[in-house]
């Protein structure tokens, strides 16, 4: 029997149809087809795997550039430990170590008995630093208007000047100068004051140190006792502690002395103590020993001063010197001023005209010319000379001071009575021919000093003016024998009665005795040169004349007069040129001389310009300085009188 089995036979699969293709590639179910299936969540993609390149090029590139700057650095390195070295090696030690100068101390101005004109003293520069006054550093705003007023008073500045300078265009700037050769008084008090302020800040937080930024610098300050006295001789020092004029500019290599140096480590501006210096000191400049006596030189400063004030004139001088040596014992100016406080000075008043000025000498210069007569014997004191009240000569009408009938004057009685046609009548005997009696007359002017310099140096020094005889005009033939058409010094003036009063031996004029070293040592200065003008007889018979100006009645000088002592001198007013105009303008008054005449010791010129009040003749208003000054010479030099009788030469005669 055949089983039957539960399950159905296996179905034939017959093929049917061929199903359409959808586009795409993708078929369309057909009848019997099963259906399609929901498409499910997208099956997560298998990580790509990125295949990385080879790591050996960057390595290399790596290695190479590793190498450059390797190679960079040794050669840097190279360049700069061998190479370069000393290069280098200097730039760190300029950054490292600092100079400073250490100024020398300037060395004093002494008068010949070592009292004190001129020397120097210890100052103080203020200074700031204008970045410690800022809101940053002070926390206000008006920093520098609150130091300015704390210190304009102290230093005498201007409070808005001070704020300008604290408060510069430049913000980095670290250093200014508000005020300099200050003394320590002034900067104590300065120290005092911000000291003050830093303990008060401490407690009062309201407070601020205006002051903090404010410091000094050690400098040091010339310094004149005498204030005013010989400051035309002196001169003064200028801001760069340089001599600016007179002595000081003259002896400023001297008196400056050399500077030294300090060379030491430094670290954020301070010194570095273990790292050692080196300094180089100053050398401290010489002292300087005048022929000026102080006393003397008051004296004669006293008296000019006030005759030019009572005159109302432009100016004056008086020169004292020592007859024998040339030494001059004072030299005084009228204007004067203050060298320790030029800022108040008259710019005008600052030179030395003394030695400065050239003007034209008038009368004092007849003596020359009457020198001249006696030497080459064309005439002697007791010779006549008829002297009318004009002569004429050349184009020109000659005249005296004053209107006068014919006198009949012996050559003594001319220089007495100051006669100009009298001295041309006379200089006339000096040649065949006026041109011959020129060329006379101009080798004597010459070897009493004129037309030449004095021998001092002095800055400024004029030498005058003195034209050859062959350039002299046909008034100037005629004038120049009465000290009109040459120009002269104050300093000239006084030497010719100096070599008068010498013996006719002309001695140089020396205005230093010698210089003093910083080991004390002095060094006297060279012996002045010497040379003969006229002979001593000449001299002494000059003397006597030039004693009748003054004791006789006739002569023109008679205010010069000194009881006990026999005195010669002469007295001189010149048509003055005008320096702003180079016109004639007022007179130049005059009076030179020396005594006891008989021994000659001292003499003393003096001359005033443009006197406008009251008498411009010289014998009036320079005569009685010339006594007052040579009395205090004689006084303070222990000369006694001689005692010896005037020699009283004749002064006129009858025809």
């Amino acid at each position: 029997m055949t089983e039957v089995s539960d399950r159905e036979p296996p179905r034939r699969r017959v093929p049917g149809p061929a199903r359409p293709v959808r586009p795409g590639g993708r078929r369309q179910p057909g009848p019997g087809a099963r259906p399609a299936r929901r498409p499910g969540p997208p099956r997560p993609s298998a990580p790509r795997t990125i295949r990385l390149g080879s790591h050996r090029p960057r390595l290399r590139m790596i290695g190479l550039a590793l190498t450059l700057v390797l190679a960079a650095f040794v050669v840097r390195l190279l360049q700069v430990q061998a190479v370069d070295a000393g290069t280098y090696s200097a730039k760190a030690e300029q950054n490292r170590y600092v100079v400073h100068t250490l100024p020398a101390e300037r060395g004093g101005i002494t008068d010949r008995n070592g009292v004190a004109l001129a020397t120097t003293v210890d100052s103080y520069d203020i200074t700031a630093d204008p970045t410690m006054f800022t809101r940053e550093q002070l926390k206000v705003d008006d920093g520098p208007e609150q130091a300015a007023a704390l210190l304009a008073p102290i230093l005498g500045e201007e409070q808005e000047d001070l704020v300008e300078r604290l408060r510069p265009e430049n913000k980095e700037l670290r250093y200014v100068r508000l005020a300099q050769r200050q003394t320590p008084q002034v900067w104590n008090q300065i120290k005092d004051l911000k000291s003050a302020l830093t303990t008060k800040s401490e407690t009062d937080t309201s407070v601020v140190n205006a002051l903090a930024g404010v410091f000094a610098d050690p400098s040091s300050k010339r310094v004149y006792p005498g204030g005013d006295l010989a400051a035309a001789v002196l001169g003064w020092v200028g801001a760069d502690g340089k001599g600016g004029g007179g002595l000081e500019r003259q002896l400023d290599k001297k008196l400056a002395g050399e500077d030294g140096k300090i060379r030491y480590a430094q670290s954020g501006g301070r010194q570095v103590p273990t790292a050692g210096s080196t300094e180089t000191p100053a050398v401290p400049g010489s002292d300087v020993e005048l022929t000026i006596d102080r006393d003397i030189q008051w004296a004669a400063q006293d008296a000019i001063s006030e005759q030019v004030e009572k005159s109302k004139a432009d100016g004056g001088y008086v020169i004292v010197q020592d007859t024998a040596t040339g030494e001059i014992l004072a030299m005084a100016n009228s204007p004067g001023f203050d060298p320790g406080d030029l800022a108040h000075a008259d710019p005008n008043a600052l030179g030395n005209g003394a030695l400065q000025d050239a003007f034209e000498p008038g009368s004092t210069a007849k003596v020359m010319s009457m020198a001249a007569v006696l030497e080459e014997n064309a005439a002697t004191p007791g010779t006549h000379i008829t002297v009318p009240n004009r002569l004429k000569r050349g184009d020109r009408l000659f005249k005296d001071d004053v209107d006068h009938p014919t006198w009949y004057l012996t050559l003594n009685g001319v220089l007495a009575k100051s006669s100009n046609i009298g001295t041309i009548m006379a200089t006339g005997e000096l040649g065949r021919t006026q041109p011959e009696a020129n060329k006379v007359l101009y080798s004597y002017l010459r070897k009493f000093g004129l037309g030449g310099y004095s021998g001092l140096g002095f800055p400024g020094e004029t030498k005058g003016i003195l034209a050859p005889p062959g350039q002299w005009s046909t008034s100037q033939q005629y004038t120049i024998p009465f000290g009109q058409g040459v120009s002269i010094n104050a300093l000239q003036a006084a030497s010719v009665y100096s070599t008068i009063a010498n013996g006719g031996v002309r001695v140089e004029p020396t205005l230093v005795r010698g210089t003093k070293d910083a080991d004390g040592r002095f060094a006297p200065a060279p012996e002045p040169d010497k040379k003969r003008v006229i002979s001593e007889k000449t001299a002494k018979t000059l003397s006597q004349m030039l004693e009748s100006v003054v004791d006789d009645e006739e002569g023109t000088g008679t205010k010069a007069r000194i009881p006990g002592y026999r005195v010669a001198g002469k007295t001189g007013t010149a048509n003055r040129v005008d320096p702003a105009t180079g016109q004639y303008k007022g007179y130049t008054s005059s009076f030179a001389g020396f005594a006891p005449s008989d021994k000659p010791r001292v003499t003393v010129y003096c001359a005033i310009q443009n006197a406008t009040a009251g008498s411009y003749f010289g014998g009036q208003i320079c005569g009685p300085i010339y006594k007052q000054v040579m009395e205090f010479a004689l006084k303070t030099l222990q000369v006694p009188p001689t005692g010896a009788a005037p020699a009283r030469l004749p002064v006129t005669f009858k025809p």
